[in-house]
């Protein structure tokens, strides 16, 4: 029988807590028997988990001799303790597979076991993530990242993405499929992260002289637009135009404007019942399908299936 042993951090998520003990704790195999049994370790016999206490059965040594350690987020990002450090350390040392959901590849990172790999979080902290350990190459885009011996996966429900990952891996399709069902949830969901992203408006920075530009950018999204005409409109070069984006925003204007055109799109999928050849239109594109492709590598999923999901 295959262990999987769940660190409970201080300040632990309850719900990313709960994901693996349900979904391991409820997978069986073609003969009916049990595929996993679950530790709950922690440092301390009791362990904040924000609206109760939790009372671990186990201590870190459970996490010795488990096959699997799960590290669910936690509401804060500082690395745990030495000890926490040393016993993921020494488990990886082993042979351990190791996994993190959500806030849980923070504590994962400061390991030093992700230096070098690439890994996810919840998108909100991805950017938190990357200037703490830039050792690690951040992908926000993905539901979650599998390195091997080394996993890690986005926010909330993602975690249930990658349980079923690794139900796959351990005991085949059919098994990870009715742990699924089990689950109400798909086997493998649609597009990743990306779509769950609030991609807002790009910056207007006040009081500097790009303002009046992109206030005006910002009310003629749909017009056909070259950098020359943006040149133009703000009454300087094409050289000095692109000079002021990166100093005043961090990006170049027709990036500034595919963004901006994108987040008017998502828009006018949740709110109205435009056709996607409409919005294409209304927000600037020439072609349905560069305004397709757009679209996809920004969010990844095509706009039929980001309104199925918000609209």
């Amino acid at each position: 029988m295959h262990t999987v042993a769940v660190l409970a951090l201080d300040r632990v998520i309850p719900f990313d807590l709960s994901t693996p003990i349900e979904v391991f704790t409820r997978t069986r195999l073609p003969d009916g028997r049990a595929g996993y049994q679950i530790r709950v370790c922690a440092e301390r016999p009791e362990i904040d988990a924000g609206s109760f206490t939790l009372r671990a059965p186990w201590g870190l040594d459970g996490l010795r001799g488990a096959d699997t350690i799960i590290v669910p987020g936690t509401a804060t990002t500082a690395p745990p303790s030495p000890e926490v450090l040393t016993a993921l350390r020494t488990a990886a040392g082993d042979g351990t597979r190791i996994a993190s959901i959500c806030s849980g590849t923070f504590p994962l990172a400061a390991t030093g076991l992700l230096d070098g790999l690439r890994a996810t979080t919840h998108w909100a902290a991805a950017a938190a993530l990357a200037a703490a350990y830039p050792d690690v190459t951040v992908d926000p885009g993905v539901l979650y990242v599998d390195n091997g011996q080394i996993l890690t996966s986005a926010g909330a429900a993602a975690g249930l993405d990658l349980c079923l990952h690794m139900i796959r891996r351990d005991y085949g399709s059919a098994v990870a499929a009715d742990a699924a069902r089990l689950s109400v949830m798909p086997l493998e969901r649609e597009g990743g992260q990306a779509q769950f992203i609030v991609h807002v408006h790009p910056p207007t920075p006040k009081g500097s002289t790009l303002e009046p530009l992109l206030t005006w950018l910002q009310d003629n999204l749909g017009r056909d637009l070259t950098l020359a005409d943006l040149a133009t409109r703000a009454g300087t070069s094409t050289r000095s135009l692109i000079r002021h984006f990166r100093e005043q925003t961090g990006t170049t204007p027709l990036q500034w404007l595919h963004s901006a055109r994108i987040r008017q799109a998502q828009h006018l999928l949740e709110t109205t019942d435009h056709s996607v050849e409409r919005i294409a239109a209304q927000v600037g594109f020439g072609s349905t399908t560069a305004f397709r492709d757009r679209f996809k590598r920004t969010t990844g999923v095509s706009p039929h299936t980001y309104r199925r999901s918000f609209g």
